[in-house]
């Protein structure tokens, strides 16, 4: 289930958080396994991150855990528990723990996972329809929650630069991407229109306004790869009016951030 579908009871939310549960478990330790390789001096060299090494990528991801768990706290409590102290906390927080060494991160990872399951183990079905409020200011049902921690897992993954790619991303993770980022950029008037044909899945989307000039044809993994800006368009195959084009990578409009 992705964030466009809406649960019609508690129990039905219960089961959709439950279901992206798993998925972060699954996903953690794929990254534990990338980790498992690394050198520990890799630590400190860029990630695909403007101005992140791969130690700001992992902290980040340990932090953004604790986090989820303040605001699962808040959705099983009834109170208004924000995602982080502050924005300055936040970053500060990442800065302090890249540097730390490859074992120390490998550890904080895996129990800041641990801490983001057992504090959604506590909530009841009623809490998954709780409403709580995203560090950037949007209010969202908190069944919602393990969906963005997946979301933090797979992008994050292949912006270490470690060898995982959006062709390994699970299918139903890259599915539920290419349907949301679609919607996302599909009210996205000031981009040309670009049909997208996802043919291993079945699926389409139209982004941007105006009329369709050129479609991306390609699998559902490259065009959420593209979609999310973690490839430059390799793998899709590019149409203008019928007519293949050589370089699709330089055909393809040039997105914003996703949301």
């Amino acid at each position: 289930m992705n964030d466009t579908t809406t649960p019609a009871t508690p129990a039905a939310a219960a089961a959709a958080a439950a279901e992206q549960l798993r998925a972060t478990a699954e996903s953690t330790e794929l990254l534990l396994h990338t980790l498992a390789e690394l050198e520990p001096a890799a630590l400190a060299e860029p990630s695909g991150l403007p101005g992140w090494t791969r130690g700001h990528v992992l902290t980040h991801l340990a932090r953004n855990a604790d986090s989820l768990v303040n605001l699962l706290t808040g959705a099983r409590t009834g109170k208004d528990v924000p995602q982080y102290a502050s924005p300055e906390s936040r970053d500060a927080d990442i800065e302090a723990g890249a540097g730390r060494p490859l074992a120390e991160q490998v550890a904080d990872l895996r129990d800041s996972q641990r801490r983001f399951q057992e504090a959604a183990a506590l909530l009841a079905p009623e809490h998954w329809t709780a409403p709580l409020t995203h560090r950037s200011g949007y209010v969202f049902p908190a069944w919602q929650v393990p969906a963005k921690r997946l979301a933090e897992l797979e992008y994050h993954h292949v912006d270490l630069n470690a060898g995982y790619t959006p062709a390994h991303w699970p299918e139903p993770f890259a599915i539920a991407e290419f349907r949301r980022l679609g919607e996302l950029f599909g009210a996205a008037q000031e981009l040309p229109g670009v049909l997208l044909v996802a043919e291993d899945a079945g699926l389409e989307a139209r982004i941007g306004g105006g009329e369709v000039g050129l479609t991306a044809e390609g699998p559902v993994r490259a065009l959420t790869g593209w979609l999310s800006g973690r490839s430059n368009g390799d793998g899709l195959q590019v149409h203008r009016g019928g007519e293949g084009l050589v370089d699709p990578r330089s055909a393809l409009p040039a997105l914003p951030p996703m949301g």
